[in-house]
């Protein structure tokens, strides 16, 4: 038996706020200049073509297209990109 009164309910009533980290859009996904891509903590995904880089890592759309993920170099690291649509034919 424990030999002092519980005083958990007093020094338990504490939570961090989430973060909401993640991939927010996906492969394929048609997204505009300036949407969110992926926010991250260090560079897990690095920009490619089309995508910017915050301050706190974030990735984002410099241009509408749409969302690609792959791999490149000798350690294969993750790259997100943002393909712009084709010019259309001048009618």
């Amino acid at each position: 038996m424990a030999h002092k009164k519980g005083q958990g309910s007093i020094k338990n009533g504490r939570d961090s706020k989430a973060q909401f980290r993640g991939v927010k859009k996906f492969g394929g996904e048609a997204v505009r200049a300036g949407n969110i891509l992926v926010r991250q903590v260090g560079n897990s995904f690095r920009a490619g073509p089309g995508v910017g880089q915050g301050r706190d890592f974030t990735l984002f759309a410099l241009v509408d297209g749409t969302v690609r993920f792959y791999k490149r170099g000798r350690d294969r690291r993750p790259h997100v990109a943002v393909d712009a649509p084709a010019a259309e034919a001048a009618q």
